[in-house]
């Protein structure tokens, strides 16, 4: 897994970066299937592996060249670096298209999964009756998660560290979207929203010299939750990627069956037309603590053809699957 890397195929790394992490953000898309569809899924199941003790005994007595370079840290900073960068600048821009463009955003994100579905499973091989039984079941539990019912938002600590473990899952998991599970846990916006954009009103104080903010308790408050949330989300990578190493060795094919199925599921959730379905309280809109409307669900339909919107919309979803095709060509052209 480690070997020397050209500036281009640094830079390449870092983008794929900025994708897995503005996927990771998007409700229904999964940054696991980016890392799949881009063919670093495997390294990066293999790098966060190598957080073991012996990693710690090796930071412990201050060899952090040796721990660098055993943790294959080039890979995993590039990787991770794009990630959290993409959350301050690539997940901003989707946020805008998702408020004002919702329809076209979703049916690009649909075409693009489905596009996945077909360059992960091309070279999959042959379809016995296990591995077909394994995506059946992959695909009745990926479309099952789309039709639970979110929870109220929850800012206890422990909690929030819970959802960390869960919400990154997206990371190492292909066709599991860890925002979505962040939904369903009520805590979507609560970390991935309302936390991220405290924090960066944060640094952008201190950069400009005022510190008064950090006596404001609201902030602090905030803060604590991502700090948390951030070392849930760590814990998860490294728990989650030794349990995944593990059954990819011996349960190779079964676990790919599962994964192309459930990302098949999670169609559902990333559909496009659909309208929100708030949740009420005697005739009434029920109200988060920060005055938003509850979404409950969503009520899923199909379009009239004869629409302009939707004309667009199919665009998009031919344009997300042209581009997992190019990916793919790409990839062909360059072996």
């Amino acid at each position: 897994m480690h070997r020397e890397r050209t500036f281009v195929q640094k830079l390449s790394l870092f983008f794929k970066g900025l994708v897995m992490g503005a996927a990771n953000k998007v409700p229904g898309v999964s940054g696991g299937t980016v890392s799949f569809v881009f063919g670093f899924y495997e390294e990066l199941i293999y790098s966060f592996r190598k957080i073991n003790l012996k990693a710690f005994k090796l930071l412990f007595n201050g060899r952090f060249k040796s721990f660098y370079a055993y943790v294959n840290g080039p890979f995993l900073f590039l990787i991770i670096g794009g990630s959290i960068f993409s959350y301050f600048s690539v997940s901003l821009v989707l946020d805008y298209f998702l408020e004002n463009y919702e329809l076209y955003v979703w049916s690009w994100f649909f075409g693009m999964i489905i596009g996945s579905i077909y360059y992960i499973g091309k070279d999959f091989g042959t379809w016995n009756t296990r591995n077909s039984i394994s995506l059946i079941i992959g695909a009745l539990i990926g479309l099952g998660i789309s039709f639970l019912t979110p929870a109220r938002e929850n800012d206890n600590l422990w909690f929030v560290f819970i959802c960390g473990i869960i919400g990154v899952s997206g990371m190492t998991l292909p066709g599991l979207s860890g925002s979505f599970i962040l939904i369903l846990l009520g805590n979507y916006v609560l970390l991935l929203v309302d936390s991220v954009n405290v924090l960066l009103n944060v640094f952008s104080s201190l950069l400009s010299g005022n510190f008064e903010v950090l006596s404001d308790p609201i902030k602090i408050r905030y803060l604590k939750i991502i700090a948390v949330f951030t070392g849930g989300s760590a814990f998860g990578l490294v728990s989650l990627s030794h349990i995944l190493g593990y059954v990819l060795k011996r349960w190779n094919k079964i676990v790919n069956a599962i994964i192309i199925g459930f990302i098949t599921g999670s169609l559902g959730i990333v559909w496009p037309w659909k309208h929100k379905i708030y949740v009420t309280g005697s005739g009434n809109f029920l109200l988060d603590q920060k005055g938003n409307k509850i979404i409950k669900n969503y009520e899923r339909f199909i379009p009239e053809l004869n629409s302009l919107d939707t004309l667009l919309a199919i665009f998009f979803i031919f344009f997300g699957i042209g581009l997992i095709l190019a990916i793919d060509y790409y990839e062909r052209k360059r072996k």
